[in-house]
């Protein structure tokens, strides 16, 4: 039977000079309260460099296993290669429609990860038809959904968890404008989870979202953007013996 694992889930840093101490602080007792660190995308404000080298020397610290994905602020500013670079450097997985397994006491837990982007919910899902603008869009968002199908395929692990950015359900994003809705995640992101079945769904990006939802598989999602979480992390914790996993094993 495999052992409880805790993970301790946060997204949105937004990495900047002025947060700094709070956040070492925040993180202080992560070792102790957490066997994984999850970090769900905007972990730098600007994508810049030095805020990632900020961040990596916070997370110094840190001597548990650490695993994540981009968001769109770590884009922005065009270096998210030299920024990737510096969070691996630093001993993170990261996770860019791909997957990685991290052992923990001889349990597996295997995340598939990827950044997810825009198109809506639904029936109100935006579709790959008419201009070409429109084309490429949500074709990057089918993209990071194909990845995350192959990963799934391949993680034969005792948990499997789920990193995105971007939303998969609208259930998360109550509080935010409807209008948003769209561009903040979209259903495509939810089929192959929903396929392949998980233990958990991670997201952020939403900051004036709703902390826990469902796929329409059952499946438990979680928004844990830091302007919703009100903290440093939130734990959750694995247990085989509670399992509610719903969907294809």
């Amino acid at each position: 039977m495999p052992r409880r694992v805790v993970l301790a889930l946060v997204a949105d840093i937004h990495c900047r000079p002025e947060i700094i101490d709070d956040l070492r602080e925040g993180l202080a007792p992560v070792n102790d309260d957490a066997d994984i660190l999850v970090m769900c995308g905007d972990l730098c404000n600007m994508g810049r460099v030095e805020e990632a080298k900020a961040l990596t020397g916070v997370l110094r610290t840190v001597q548990i296993p650490m695993v994540a994905v981009l968001g769109n602020h770590d884009y922005h500013s065009g270096h998210v290669t030299e920024v990737i670079a510096i969070l691996e450097n630093a001993g993170i997985h990261v996770l860019r429609g791909t997957g990685c397994t991290i052992n923990i006491d001889g349990t597996t837990v295997g995340f598939a990860g990827a950044k997810g982007f825009c198109g809506g919910y639904g029936t109100y899902c935006l579709t790959p038809f008419g201009e070409q603008g429109i084309k490429r869009f949500i074709n990057e968002t089918h993209d990071d959904a194909n990845d995350l199908d192959a990963c799934l395929q391949t993680l034969h692990t005792d948990y499997r968890v789920v990193l995105l950015h971007y939303a998969p359900i609208k259930e998360t994003l109550f509080g935010e404008p409807p209008e948003l809705y769209p561009f903040l995640g979209s259903s495509i992101l939810a089929e192959p989870i929903d396929k392949h079945g998980c233990d958990l769904v991670v997201h952020g990006h939403a900051h004036n979202g709703v902390e826990e939802g469902e796929t329409a598989g059952g499946i438990l999602v979680k928004n844990v953007a830091m302007p919703v979480i009100k903290r440093s992390y939130v734990l959750h914790e694995l247990d085989a013996n509670a399992r509610t996993r719903k969907g294809k094993r």
